[in-house]
């Protein structure tokens, strides 16, 4: 694929990972097994308070065609197939759920060193439409994300976005959510021997007129150890401590606490992830 702007998805996406990924208050279990063929296998458990989810996940590659089924505690069964390099830079994805007849979807990726473009459609007598559009390049990127639903002639989304990069700077700026949330957020890398970074991201929704502001920090203790923290201005602050045990392997455990309620207990959770 030709290295560029990347898809609208990609806007703001290395801030919103340094803030919001890996953090949980869940228990989660996951193990994965690979067989000769190349056929992976991979099971995983997650307990919600109370209620406990489960999923197998079967993933498999032949060439440039991949295959991913996930079947769920609900007998749920979704497949996905991404071909790549059908033409240069050009992927294609099918995907659906099964009972669900309407769920079906068929979208085409373009990647180009000035573009990246991501276009979709339901397998349905009125289909969902969606399109996707990035122009620039690795510096700055100004891009679109529309969805139209053709069975009530209404658009369902349009979002606007922007991404300014530099070698250890990313800013980006987005009206999502029909032009209702205004977002901007900013990450610096301070040292890439540790990994060491700080990001922020303010958010402002119109319709509330509510401000969300949320500011975290990321660093490797050694190769294989990270930790992360971050605080929002309601008063909720988290923390995480991420080990790879084994290559592949992560234990993850994370803590969040009302600052403003310090009363109440802590929530605390834990994901085991083994792989081979």
């Amino acid at each position: 694929m030709a290295k560029g702007p990347g898809l609208y998805s990609d806007i703001g996406k290395k801030t919103r990972d340094l803030l919001f990924r890996d953090y949980q208050t869940d228990h989660k279990f996951t193990v994965s097994t690979v067989a000769a063929n190349g056929l992976a296998i991979t099971p995983s458990a997650t307990k919600k308070g109370e209620l406990l989810l489960a999923d197998v996940n079967a993933q498999w590659r032949n060439n440039s065609v991949s295959t991913d089924l996930k079947l769920d505690i609900k007998s749920n069964l979704c497949t996905t197939i991404t071909i790549d390099e059908l033409a240069p830079g050009l992927k294609t994805i099918l995907s659906f759920v099964a009972p669900d007849q309407k769920s079906g979807k068929v979208e085409v990726q373009y990647f180009h060193e000035n573009a990246g473009i991501s276009t979709s459609i339901g397998l349905a007598a009125k289909p969902l439409v969606n399109f996707s559009g990035v122009a620039g390049n690795n510096t700055v990127a100004l891009g679109t994300d529309i969805s139209f639903d053709t069975s009530t002639g209404d658009f369902t989304k349009y979002n606007v976005g922007l991404s300014i990069s530099t070698a250890d700077l990313i800013a980006s700026f987005a009206l999502n959510n029909k032009f209702d949330t205004l977002s901007a957020s900013y990450m610096h890398t301070v040292s890439p021997l540790t990994n060491t970074a700080v990001g922020a991201e303010l958010t402002h929704s119109f319709s509330s007129n509510e401000n969300t502001l949320t500011i975290g920090t990321q660093h490797a203790l050694d190769p294989l150890t990270s930790v992360k923290a971050r605080v929002n201005n309601y008063g909720i602050a988290s923390a995480l401590i991420q080990h790879a045990w084994r290559p592949k392997s992560l234990v993850t455990i994370s803590g969040e606490v009302d600052t403003k309620a310090i009363e109440k207990s802590a929530k605390v959770g834990i994901a085991l992830a083994l792989k081979p």
